[in-house]
């Protein structure tokens, strides 16, 4: 299986991307399998959805759930939602909804988070830093085993409370770690070597976050996330929404005064605007 869909996408919102990258290269998703034991993959990208709005509603104290309040949470629609989980063999009850804590222990145990995974980062910058501190992994069952790095002057240095190591060390680490996932957060220049080395060390499970599309080998999966595409994807539909609004008139753009002494031009104003968003 190879995904590289983002949850965004699954639950059929436009500012998602699919893309499967294998051996050849990137293929289009309608190419891909669609399965993961029986379970569709779009299914598989909204799982994580629905148990991130679970443990919202346990940490409120919620026991029971109907499908159409938690598919408001998820952010899909209640049928979607029914028949994601009837993959899971969770129908719930007529009249009453799911119980969160059973439905909890469902969903993870299809994603496999009912054991720790080990999880190798590579690269050490801003990027890498930000999710060795995240401490959103531990309590999903991901330990971060190690953190790699080529700089000989990060090396060595402490990074939530681990100790960055060189990259040279990478499968040693992922040897006495039984490192399972691998996380890259270099420069894009060096993102398809590392990937190379993790895939040769044994590492199946890929989370790239340089903006490149790795090639990799049958039974690997990568999963890409780059920042800027979501950013211009929010960028595109913030245009067309500035668009479909009705042009302010030349006395509203000069604050309603349209020849007094008092009134200054657009064209007088927007350098000093410029000037002050600037600062």
């Amino acid at each position: 299986m190879h995904s590289n869909v983002m949850p965004s996408e699954a639950s059929g919102q436009v500012n998602g991307q699919s893309r499967t990258e294998g051996a050849g290269g990137t293929r289009d998703p309608a190419e891909a399998s669609g399965q993961a034991d029986g379970i569709p993959e779009a299914t598989v990208a909204r799982l994580p959805v629905y148990l991130r709005a679970l443990y919202g509603l346990a940490e409120r104290g919620i026991g029971t759930v109907a499908s159409e309040e938690l598919a408001a949470a998820a952010g899909v629609n209640s049928a979607k939602l029914r028949k994601d989980l009837s993959h899971l063999g969770s129908y719930g009850i007529r009249g009453v909804g799911y119980d969160v804590d059973y439905l909890v222990y469902q969903v993870s145990r299809t994603l496999g988070l009912m054991q720790d995974w080990p999880v190798v980062i590579v690269g050490a910058g801003n990027l890498g830093r930000a999710l060795a501190n995240y401490g959103g992994f531990v309590s999903r069952g991901f330990t971060i085993a190690a953190m790699l790095d080529s700089d000989t002057a990060i090396v060595g240095s402490k990074i939530a409370r681990l100790t960055v190591r060189h990259v040279d060390e990478l499968e040693a680490v992922v040897a006495t770690h039984q490192v399972a996932i691998g996380v890259i957060a270099t420069p894009a220049g060096s993102a398809q070597a590392v990937c190379d080395r993790l895939v040769a060390a044994g590492v199946t499970s890929i989370l790239n976050f340089a903006p490149l599309v790795l090639s990799v080998p049958e039974g690997v999966d990568v999963r890409k996330v780059d920042l800027s595409i979501e950013l211009q994807i929010l960028a595109f539909h913030a245009q067309r929404r500035s668009a479909s609004r009705p042009e302010s008139g030349p006395a509203d753009a000069r604050g309603g005064n349209a020849g007094g002494a008092s009134g200054r031009s657009t064209a007088q104003e927007t350098p000093e605007l410029a000037a002050q968003a600037r600062r």
